[in-house]
């Protein structure tokens, strides 16, 4: 596999390059239905063909690349990940998903390999939610639980999601029918590869792990709404300073996941108004994000996290609106396909460490339609969404082994 890990850090270098920023010194960015996707269908598709895949654009902007069976009734295993990145992230986000599984089958391609099933490689059009306020939107699409009132949510330049599709040369209103890409009787289910984004794996010593679980997520939106004044003339005593009741907040979601070991959280976005120098704050808006691979330890966290902010900003006369904006339940991987991943890593002499994803990922949308599993690979000092995010040359290796093993365990378990 030496070969094929060396072409496919070429193509991990080469797709680095469909970016708005200099990659090198700020990292990649790369957004749905723009012109760096476009770039990077194009490279895609040409070493799909090359690789004895067909492919196609589906409404949501989508790539689906096929290595068919020499079965005319087989079914469909799925590879697949996202391509697009956060504003100045890393190079091996999402993309190392589509080009690992690729990069395997242009060497069952050069083998002359085929399979008792066939073989999908999936390039999700938007994971991250970088350019709309939604997530997951390629996923959501090809599991057919897209919501249609997507299409009108804009970007920063008031561009709406149905507009920047049609633009790309999709045909958008084909996702108000919501129907599934694939009956699901067709598919044997859904893997990912992807960097664990942690420092699990690196501390374990171990290139690779199994994901058990992916973590739920839900964002909400606190505008705190106090009085302005003059920094110098009102005294503290009856200040209505919207940032110290913000202060407040942060310290008690903050202390909140520090007492529970299943949470994680962030206060990830703050303004201020009026923001100047020698004006007590009036209007302080911040997100906050909570994270638990268990449901019931979110929500319960959640209902305390509410109580408590109600709490604190009454107590200091401020007025507040919480909205919840984002919400998605966390997802067990399928312990029948995590069983084969497993037999998988072992035959390439590999410990077997399973771990749960913190991050989001497009197996939270393709369970609706098929079981998943996913392989997490070790990321340098576990740093991600950033420009200096880094993996093992190495490491490729021991994933291509794997997942070879696992289309031999596969192809095995078919009649």
């Amino acid at each position: 596999m030496q070969q094929v890990a060396q072409q496919l850090w070429q193509w991990l270098e080469e797709a680095a390059q469909c970016s708005t920023t200099q990659w090198q010194q700020q990292g990649v960015t790369r957004l749905i239905a723009t012109a760096e996707h476009r770039a990077l269908l194009n490279q895609l598709k040409k070493w799909m063909k090359a690789a004895g895949m067909t492919t196609l654009i589906d409404p949501a902007a989508n790539l689906i690349g096929r290595y068919p069976s020499a079965s005319p009734h087989a079914k469909t295993l799925i590879f697949g990940s996202h391509q697009d990145s956060v504003p100045c992230g890393g190079k091996y986000d999402g993309i190392l998903g589509i080009l690992l599984p690729l990069a395997l089958v242009n060497y069952f391609h050069q083998q002359g390999k085929k399979f008792k099933f066939n073989i999908e490689i999936i390039a999700f059009s938007d994971e991250e939610g970088a350019r709309f306020p939604s997530a997951l939107i390629g996923s959501k699409a090809i599991a057919g639980i897209f919501d249609g009132h997507e299409l009108e949510t804009t970007d920063a330049q008031g561009i709406t999601l149905h507009q920047a599709l049609k633009n790309f040369g999709c045909a958008p209103a084909a996702l108000l029918q919501k129907p599934p890409s694939y009956a699901r009787d067709s598919l044997l289910g859904f893997f990912e590869v992807h960097i664990e984004q942690g420092p699990v794996l690196e501390q374990a010593g171990l290139p690779v792990g199994v994901v058990n679980a992916i973590t739920g997520i839900e964002r909400h939106q606190l505008t705190i709404t106090g009085k302005a004044g003059h920094a110098g003339t009102v005294p503290m005593s009856l200040r209505q300073d919207a940032l110290v009741g913000a202060a407040t907040v942060i310290k008690l979601f903050n202390q909140l996941c520090q007492d529970n070991p299943a949470l994680v959280g962030v206060v990830g976005k703050i303004t201020n108004y009026p923001n100047g120098v020698n004006v007590i704050p009036e209007t302080t808006e911040l997100t906050l994000e909570l994270r638990s691979p268990q449901d019931a330890k979110r929500l319960e966290a959640r209902a305390k996290l509410y109580q408590q902010i109600d709490q604190e900003l009454t107590a200091q006369k401020l007025s507040y609106q919480l909205q919840q904006s984002y919400e998605q339940a966390a997802v067990e991987c399928s312990k029948q396909l995590t069983q084969t991943l497993t037999r998988a890593i072992e035959q390439a002499d590999i410990p077997v460490r399973e771990l749960f994803s913190g991050a989001g990922h497009d197996g939270l949308a393709m369970h609706h339609l098929t079981d998943i599993a996913m392989l997490f690979i070790r990321t340098v000092d576990g740093l991600s969404h950033h420009r200096d995010e880094a993996i093992v040359q190495q490491d490729l290796i021991s994933a291509l082994n794997v997942l070879n093993n696992l289309c031999k365990l596969i192809n095995q378990e078919q009649q």
